[in-house]
């Protein structure tokens, strides 16, 4: 169960990282609060996580996932570059998450 809440803590995490484009450094209201929201959430879940999973794990699995997620949804949403660099940077970031699920 805690591998799943540690899955939803990181897609919360690329939901808190592509909203603070939209609330245009927190100047839009209804972003502003769906990005906190999501943040807030995405702490908790983690936290819950983190009671028994390893804390370096859990950190950097939610990390990878956050990280992950938010290059592929930039590249998706805003049109950032998608060079071979950047998509063989995202699978080393994979393979570390799926090698720390694998490790513990």
């Amino acid at each position: 169960m805690a591998w799943i809440i540690l899955l939803l803590a990181g897609l919360l995490e690329i939901a808190w990282a592509i909203g603070l484009k939209y609330t245009e450094g927190f100047t839009r209201l209804w972003p502003s609060i769906w990005t906190i929201g999501a943040l807030t959430a995405s702490f908790l879940l983690l936290g819950l996580a983190m009671k028994t999973l390893p804390v370096g794990t859990a950190y950097s699995v939610w990390v990878g996932i956050g990280a992950a997620g938010t290059v592929i949804l930039g590249i998706w949403l805003f049109n950032e570059p998608a060079d071979a660099l950047r998509i063989v940077s995202v699978g080393f970031i994979l393979a570390g998450v799926i090698g720390l699920k694998l490790a513990t």
